[in-house]
């Protein structure tokens, strides 16, 4: 290949590698759809099982998309072809998902400027107006424009420095920020009054809520918010040294990621519980009704602390944002110069070129092309877009991926990889996992999904 001479980015050492992938995992999901789904599925039973799932499914499928990047030293096209050219094509179907993500999560990264900015700018009663504030700002064109390029601006300019340069001194600030933060803001939140029965409705398992729908709703999330078969943790993966010991590094990826999560719904829940006097605003919201409707008006309810509520929130939330758009633009980026040959700089620029124009039409879907429903009346280019990424594609990606590793190239090919750093103890399992668990469960996630979206399935 082309760029076969090019000397290749590589983590200044493991805490860069775990830090920046965390980061990648850590985002909107974490923030708008976890405590919804605890709260609609009965509190710590589905904590409890997001933790098996976090931590053995989702810790296998980890694992395999890192050490596949390592021991190839490619993005995802190039770590399949490296194994023949016709296996290509399954990289080909990975890498089309950063594509169509990155577009749509840089406009609600837009979104979530705007909310700063309002923050900073207005009273909190203004946003706290049922939903009317941010109908008129996506539907307003150019001012949710303007919002989308200055966050993609953002992003863009961290991308063009460099992984050492960029990405990982972003993230060494932004993780840990966006950790002291949710903290500060989940300790406010306990000391509301009536936030108590909000942490118990939170934490202690309703067990009369356990389910398929909590079992698969368990599954689904551990899947989205670990940055898992959309190219990501390949990419990353083969910027590692041959030395960084894999498998401690995707547990304390898991980790943070469930840590996160776990951080988010406490500063959810019982500030919901001390503004509102129950849960059943987050059980009933998820995404942007709940970030964006239902959160300023807890916001507001808190009185004098609104404001700065407001501001802290957002700035973690953007923080989040931020670090997810690093690492999908990286991977296209990466993606672009592994299969052309081209320099990172020209990669960087056609890569952004695409993502702006992109991002314009997904944000133009809500004022003047709202005419285009895909999925029916009601719908927008972006829930589309969410819909074939996520719910049809990342699940067909990750399961063509456990097939190729677990009966094409066999687990021992990456069981070798992992051990070059690492004694890997429980490699029998996770060949078991790979083999025959993660297909079965990602079978299960496709179909469910597929049949919500149609209707013939609630969750």
């Amino acid at each position: 290949m082309a760029n076969a001479t090019k000397p290749r980015a590589t983590w200044s050492g493991k805490l860069a590698f775990v830090l920046s992938a965390a980061a990648s995992a850590v985002g909107l999901g974490s923030m708008w759809r976890f405590p919804y789904l605890a709260a609609k599925y009965g509190g710590g039973t589905f904590l409890l099982m997001y933790l098996l799932f976090v931590f053995t499914i989702g810790l296998a499928l980890l694992l395999l998309e890192t050490s596949l990047g390592r021991k190839t030293g490619q993005s995802s096209i190039g770590a399949f072809k490296a194994f023949g050219k016709k296996y290509a094509f399954i990289g080909i179907f990975m890498s089309a998902v950063p594509f169509i993500i990155v577009p749509y999560y840089c406009v609600i990264g837009g979104w979530v400027t705007k909310y700063l900015f309002g923050y900073v700018t207005t009273a909190p009663d203004v946003l706290a107006d049922g939903g009317t504030y941010f109908s008129n700002f996506i539907a307003s064109g150019p001012e949710s424009v303007v919002c989308m390029l200055i966050f993609m601006a953002l992003t863009y300019f961290i991308v063009a420095l460099g992984v050492n340069k960029g990405i990982e001194k972003a993230n060494l600030v932004m993780m840990p920020a966006l950790i002291v933060m949710a903290a500060a803001v989940a300790i406010y939140a306990l000391t509301l009054p009536g936030a108590m029965d909000g942490l118990a409705y939170y934490l202690v398992p309703d067990v009369s809520k356990f389910s398929p729908e909590l079992v698969i709703a368990a599954l689904g999330q551990t899947f989205f918010t670990l940055s898992l078969a959309m190219g990501i943790m390949v990419t990353y993966g083969s910027y590692l040294e041959k030395s960084t010991k894999l498998t401690s590094s995707v547990t304390q990826i898991a980790g943070t990621t469930f840590g996160v999560s776990l951080l988010a719904g406490l500063m959810i829940v019982p500030a919901t519980f001390a503004a509102l006097g129950s849960g059943e605003a987050v059980a009933q919201n998820s995404g942007p009704s709940l970030m964006f409707i239902i959160l300023p008006q807890v916001f507001q309810n808190l009185g004098e602390a609104a404001t700065i509520i407001g501001i802290v929130f957002f700035v973690l939330v953007l923080f989040a944002a931020l670090t997810s758009s690093l690492s999908l633009v990286e991977t296209c980026t990466s993606i672009v110069s592994d299969g052309t040959g081209w320099s990172r700089g020209r990669s960087l620029i056609v890569t952004i070129a695409y993502i702006t124009v992109m991002g314009i039409v997904v944000n133009l879907g809500y004022s003047s092309l709202s005419f285009v429903q895909p999925m029916g009346e009601g719908t927008s280019i972006l829930d589309f877009l969410d819909f074939i990424s996520n719910s049809v594609m990342m699940p067909i990606s990750a399961l063509m991926t456990c097939i190729f590793v677990g009966w094409i190239i066999k687990p021992k090919t990456l069981v070798d990889e992992v051990r070059q750093s690492a004694e890997f103890k429980l490699a029998g399992v996770w060949s078991v996992v790979i083999k025959y668990i993660a297909p079965v469960v990602l079978v299960v996630i496709l179909v469910a999904y597929v049949a919500q979206t149609l209707g013939l399935f609630s969750m």
